[in-house]
């Protein structure tokens, strides 16, 4: 969840009361929210860096407050207190409206076909004759950075640019460039750099590093421009100074580029509506038109209001309550959707603001509903249908046999699900494409690129990181291991599986035999052909020739058993022999 910091103090001044702490704590509970820390700035430094660096910082307290991450309304000072004070009916929701200026005095952002391959989308908005204070300066760059880090997905998905429109002039040119043909002093800085040296002028960055994988290896970079050449942002890394706001700006251009349009439209009529309060007519927001590489135009924000219906009593069914329908739709009209009964009281119309993009289904309703009248206040009564709770088979007989087992003499061993291509295919003398793996998109490490088929590699590699205990080592474990199956309806299939290892000087197969025998003994499988348990000669490519067996359970295969081969054995850096077992007990259950 995203946390929201607000100084106590000017909350307060915005809220037109003070509260103590605990009342505070309590609002937020009734609003959803929570306070999840009192702080200041100097205890923040000082359990960070220690009491010598937080000396001089300020002792300001601070609200650390945790907001829903779909609630993009609610990231900043203005969208809370607004929130809050609508909550408490101590205001009406604003109307947010969009101006569209005379024919040819709006701002023009003029999409290029270069943008493309890129960021193929933009949209733009102005704040006319808006007032900052250095408060409201910071709540501003802060909503812009709680918003790229949440819904643009740490600028992946739209990157927000913002600019003093006193210093530039329209239309605007959103196009892309060889990195060597884009030079400009980027924010903050003294001289002008090309595309090229910016990217390695932010690569020791702490904060800017993070997003320059985002365009680097592109042949071109998205560059945006005005009339006269000036360069505005080079997204989605950083804005030009030319254009840097302050607190004597008084018309912001706003552009969100991206490649979620939704997105981008999402984040345009938050950052518009959160701080449209400080414009000289407030909730007021100037459009700007956007022209696309095919000749269409569009203009910006949407600022779309939108209507829904809802049954009360599918709302009083889904929480537990008896409200009339006049109650529901005050109770909604608090959390900032305006409601009124229509008809015979059979429906509730409820209008979605620009401001709550989270609201997508009817059940996003009856959440809001449920926060108003209070969770406490939802009265507990005993569920109509009595179940009883059991373990599932499988995990019972999981359960039953790793008592066995440990008695055995064995230990029990957890490993991870998650391995590398190398331990499950290489390292076992098998090609990656024979194991039918399971293959992670986007692994963090070369540790964990597919979803184990198999135990034994995590016990192998148990037995590494312990050769120095005294031997011999006896480990076991009883997992799920998971292969491809393109019959389910996703696509993959677990299998709960026994596995267990014997390492010592010498094999010890006829101690892995005799596992088996006593395991087949506890699932009451008698050693015959017809309907009990057998074992055949076979091969496997991580057992040593002629002494691998393949188990039959009631006809059918289950596992293999065998002395391991001593070149998986080397791989796996052990020096002494082992055997090995592993079998799916899923046909027992």
């Amino acid at each position: 969840m995203p946390t929201v910091s607000v100084k106590r103090e000017l909350l307060f001044q915005a809220l037109g009361r003070s509260y103590t702490d605990e009342e505070f704590d309590e609002l937020c509970f009734e609003f959803g929210l929570e306070l999840d820390e009192i702080t200041s700035e100097k205890d923040i430094i000082s359990k960070e860096k220690g009491e010598e660096k937080a000396k001089g910082a300020s002792d300001v307290i601070l609200y650390k407050i945790d907001v829903p991450a779909n609630r993009y309304d609610l990231l900043c000072l203005e969208g809370l207190v607004r929130g809050l004070q609508v909550f408490k009916e101590r205001i009406n929701l604003p109307r947010y409206e969009k101006v569209i200026p005379a024919e040819g005095e709006g701002q023009r952002l003029i999409i290029t076909e270069q943008t493309a391959q890129i960021r193929p989308h933009a949209v733009a908005a102005v704040l006319r004759n808006i007032t900052f204070t250095k408060d409201r300066y910071d709540s501003f760059i802060d909503l812009q950075e709680k918003l790229h880090q949440n819904i643009c997905r740490k600028r992946a998905l739209v990157a927000i640019g913002t600019h003093d429109l006193d210093t530039i002039s329209g239309p605007f040119t959103f196009t892309a460039k060889a990195p060597s043909e884009i030079k400009f002093k980027p924010l903050n800085q003294s001289k002008e750099y090309t595309a090229s040296q910016i990217m390695d002028l932010y690569r020791t960055d702490s904060h800017l590093r993070h997003y320059l994988h985002l365009i680097e290896n592109k042949p071109r970079y998205p560059v945006i421009y005005d009339s006269n050449g000036v360069v505005l942002s080079m997204p989605p890394i950083i804005n030009g100074d030319h254009t840097k706001i302050s607190l004597n700006t008084r018309n912001v251009f706003i552009e969100c580029t991206g490649t979620d349009i939704t997105k981008a439209k999402i984040v345009l009529d938050i950052i518009v509506t959160m701080f449209s309060e400080y414009c000289e007519k407030p909730f007021t927001v100037e459009a700007a038109e956007v022209v696309y590489p095919n000749g269409k135009t569009h203009i910006y924000p949407e600022l779309a209001y939108r209507t829904e219906k809802v049954k009360p009593e599918y709302i009083n069914k889904k929480i537990g309550i008896r409200e009339t329908p006049s109650g529901l739709a005050k109770l909604l009209t608090r959390m900032c959707l305006k409601s009124h009964v229509t008809g015979n009281g059979n429906h509730i119309e409820v209008e979605i603001p620009p401001t709550r993009a989270d609201i997508i289904h009817a059940c996003d309703i009856v959440e809001d509903a449920a926060i108003a009248y209070g969770y406490n206040n939802i009265q507990m009564v005993i569920p109509k249908t009595y179940t009883i709770a059991n373990q599932l088979p499988l995990n019972k007989l999981a359960e039953l046999l790793r008592l066995d087992l440990a008695a055995a003499g064995f230990t029990e061993a957890l490993t991870f699900a998650l391995c590398s291509q190398e331990d499950i295919a290489d390292k076992l003398g098998m090609d990656i494409s024979a194991t039918n793996a399971v293959h992670i998109a986007n692994p963090k490490t070369a540790e964990f690129q597919v979803a184990r088929t198999t135990l034994l590699p995590g016990l192998l590699k148990t037995i590494a990181a312990n050769r120095k205990m005294p031997l011999p080592l006896k480990l076991f474990e009883i997992s799920d291991i998971v292969v491809k199956d393109p019959n389910t309806d996703v696509g993959a299939r677990n299998y709960r599986h026994l596995c267990a290892i014997y390492y010592n000087k010498s094999p010890g197969f006829e101690i892995i035999h005799g596992l088996l025998d006593r395991v087949m003994q506890l699932l009451e499988v008698p050693p015959n052909e017809e309907n009990g348990y057998t074992i055949k000669a076979a091969e496997g490519t991580a057992f040593f020739p002629g002494r691998c067996a393949e188990v039959f359970a009631k006809g059918h295969s289950i596992g293999k058993l065998g002395v391991v081969h001593p070149d998986v054995i080397t791989k796996f850096e052990l020096t002494m022999p082992c055997s090995a077992l592993e079998i799916n007990i899923e046909p027992f259950v």
